[in-house]
């Protein structure tokens, strides 16, 4: 990818990152995404962003799956505001920043095996987004009308969260997309 490579990136470059144990640094690999799942990070690694910071629309994709992450900086949302897919299931996670509205491009994100008790209404905004995940989290009620009225809205994963019992009844005649929900009372199984 001649983009990072101009903007002075190299294979095997350290890049110093902040995990649960303390600071570290992460070998980054050159590619059209930025994986970093299970690196056990606690924050978005600050190094991150000066390495890319001249290429940051290229980023199409992020994984920060099965990390130590509790919350996601306002920054990380407009910086990265050309992502296409975001994965951060199995974190800490229970809000998103209010500029997750600056993500017009995202078509999916996962926020499955989180602790969001509320769901986050800001993707509701989101023009492009076509999949939702936030299977394993504790949410009780969802903003159906504003999920019905999303163009782009094909599949939300609502699966093994305590949905209220208006969410189950209101929600299938009004949706247009696949609405993924266990059986009232069901647990998801141990990993």
């Amino acid at each position: 990818m001649a983009g990072l490579e101009a903007a002075g990136v190299s294979a095997g470059q350290k890049v110093p990152v902040e995990t649960e144990t303390g600071l570290g640094e992460l070998s980054y690999r050159l590619s059209p995404y930025s994986d970093l799942a299970e690196c056990k990070l606690v924050s978005f690694p600050i190094g991150i962003y000066k390495v890319l910071r001249n290429v940051t629309d290229q980023i199409h994709l992020i994984t920060l799956a099965n990390n130590e992450l509790k919350s996601l900086t306002s920054k990380f949302m407009t910086t990265f505001c050309q992502l296409r897919e975001l994965h951060l299931e199995g974190n800490f996670l229970h809000r998103l920043p209010s500029e997750v509205s600056a993500l017009q491009h995202l078509t999916a994100i996962d926020l499955s095996r989180n602790q969001f008790h509320d769901f986050p209404e800001q993707l509701t905004t989101l023009p492009a987004l076509e999949t939702i995940n936030l299977e394993e989290n504790d949410i009780v009620d969802v903003p159906v009308e504003k999920l019905a009225s999303m163009p782009a809205l094909r599949s939300i994963n609502l699966r093994f969260n305590p949905l209220s019992a208006e969410v189950r009844v209101i929600a299938p005649p009004l949706i247009k997309f696949d609405m993924l929900m266990s059986p009232e009372g069901a647990r998801a199984p141990p990993p």
